[in-house]
């Protein structure tokens, strides 16, 4: 893509977008790809919205109760 970014890989950066754990390059690429690219910006507004759900309902620690191991198998089922 134009921006070094692929619409798959821009979603596997949103939590560590929203939480602030990007490296600046990393971000700068994400942030890049965003500009250009309207379907990830309402997609990490979704999941913007569903992470404040989640902590509405569950408290602060909403996504520490995730197992890694489905946190990774959700992840591997988008690259397929």
């Amino acid at each position: 893509t134009r921006c070094g970014m692929a619409c798959r890989e821009c979603a596997e950066f949103l939590s560590d977008y929203l939480h602030g754990d990007l490296a600046v390059e990393t971000r700068l690429v994400f942030e890049r790809h965003l500009s250009l690219c309207p379907n990830c910006v309402t997609y990490l507004e979704q999941f913007r919205a569903t992470v404040v759900a989640g902590q509405a309902a569950f408290g602060d620690d909403a996504e520490a109760d995730v197992p890694e191991a489905l946190i990774q198998a959700i992840l591997a089922s988008r690259r397929v």
